[in-house]
């Protein structure tokens, strides 16, 4: 969007990006390109046309670069420089412990991600000729160019969230993996089990009368059979209360009762595969008590932020769906605008325009699949519980022109999701319908019109 000036909104976000490196890069500081590995560090030190100044081998670990950017920063004296800014790709953990060295130091410090030296690899010499010698200079060479980034600030209370966050992705992982195991195992020896709830494995009851038919008999359905109904009912109702549930589905219950004299399955493999269920739903139960505090502490780590009350402003947004989310970002407070915090999560539309051709639009794809994940999983109770989702979803699928599939859809709704949670917390103001709606600039136009 073009204005009196004849630069665009584009124009000046990416002005205030470069002005922002250029400060970290300025042309009076030499460059220092760090090739990081676990113990073999390449350290090179350039002018901003690459010329290499200096070169040396760092046989050591990442946290004993220090005596490196010591030995950088007098080389870059000795050529008459003013300083050093390092640069290194986001390599593991190492690349935090190089930025805590130059924080130290005073260094500016900024990172270059990794496909872009990739990139830069290929057109250097068109081969994809590699070594730690060569990356090195093209780190420095597109720092030069202001083709880097800035890595996002040491914080412990953000740090902790991110923590959290890694660790409860890890719980969901193996959760569903159990999940999906105890379905297979199932399938195979019992597919009777399988049918006697709508959704089984999303059952409190199901799962505790699998525990008790597992742990009883060893495979031989006909012993917990012999129980009889009653007192299969009284072991089912123990398990839910140890579990903290209060009754059973009876309906459940019955169904499953009466499976037991199924034989459909592969009942050689039976006994094998019900003790394997057996291990499957023990540790089953205990990832979703471990997933359970683990988000406790998510919110509580919300809570410290002060950010609890401005993220559940957003209806449908539950105070874990935002932790989640935050998890990912970071404080939103460092992206200029909500448009690079969609694109961050890789949810940002691609164009394909060039004079009258007007190519399909896509999404990028590219930038934090773990983020885009977050916001995916927070449009389903959004959509349900938010009026202006709803809308939304139900404009965007049933339109006349460029109608957009239910997936399609809940994709713009992700990335309204993260527009709108970054413009609550770096404005701190909650929610309000009427800006999700219509945008504040049409609400300015309908107070100047009243």
């Amino acid at each position: 969007m073009g204005n009196g000036s004849g630069v665009s909104r584009g124009d000046r976000n990416r002005n205030a990006r470069l002005a922002r490196l250029r400060a970290l890069v300025p042309v009076t500081n030499a460059i220092v390109g760090i090739d990081l590995a676990d113990a073999k560090q390449m350290v090179v030190v350039t002018d901003h046309d690459s010329k290499v100044l200096a070169r040396k081998t760092f046989r050591c670990r990442a946290w004993n670069l220090g005596a490196a950017l010591d030995w950088a920063a007098e080389r870059a004296t000795a050529k008459g420089w003013a300083g050093v800014t390092v640069a290194c790709e986001p390599t593991g953990h190492r690349w935090r412990v190089l930025g805590q060295l130059a924080a130290d130091r005073a260094m500016p410090f900024v990172c270059v991600q990794p496909m872009l030296t990739s990139w830069a690899r290929r057109s250097e010499d068109l081969t994809s000729d590699k070594t730690d010698e060569k990356d090195a200079v093209l780190i420095a060479r597109l720092t030069a160019q202001l083709r880097c980034y800035v890595p996002e600030p040491v914080d412990e209370t953000w740090g902790r969230l991110r923590h959290l966050g890694a660790r409860r992705e890890q719980l969901i992982i193996e959760m569903v993996s159990q999940v999906q195991q105890i379905r297979a195992l199932l399938e195979c020896v019992w597919p009777a089990a399988l049918d006697t709830a709508k959704q089984p494995l999303r059952s409190r009851t199901w799962a505790a009368a699998m525990t008790v038919i597992c742990q009883r008999d060893g495979g031989d359905l006909a012993r917990t059979r012999r129980l009889g109904a009653a007192r299969f009912e009284q072991a089912v109702r123990r398990e839910i209360t140890r579990r903290g549930g209060c009754k059973p589905s009876l309906r459940i219950l019955r169904h499953l009762f009466t499976a037991l004299t199924d034989p459909t399955g592969v009942t050689a493999h039976r006994p094998g595969a019900l003790e394997r269920v057996a291990f499957l739903l023990q540790d089953w139960h205990t990832a979703a008590d471990k997933l359970t505090d683990t988000d406790t502490r998510m919110t509580r780590v919300l809570d410290e932020l002060k950010l609890t009350e401005l993220a559940t402003s957003i209806p449908g947004l539950s105070a874990v769906g935002a932790a989640a989310i935050l998890a990912e970002t970071g404080d939103p407070n460092r992206f200029a605008t909500a448009r690079a915090l969609v694109k961050h999560a890789g949810l940002a539309p691609r164009e394909k325009l060039s004079g009258t051709f007007v190519g399909r639009t896509k999404l990028t794809g590219q930038g934090r699949p773990a983020l885009r994940l977050a916001a995916w999983r927070a449009v389903w109770g959004a959509q349900r519980s938010n009026a202006v989702y709803a809308a939304r979803y139900q404009h965007l699928t049933t339109r006349e022109t460029n109608k957009l599939t239910a997936t399609q859809a809940q994709t713009v709704i992700a990335a309204a999701i993260l527009r709108q949670l970054h413009a609550v917390i770096t404005t701190g103001r909650a929610w309000n319908a009427d800006i999700a709606t219509y945008g504040s600039h049409h609400r300015r136009q309908v107070a100047l019109a009243a």
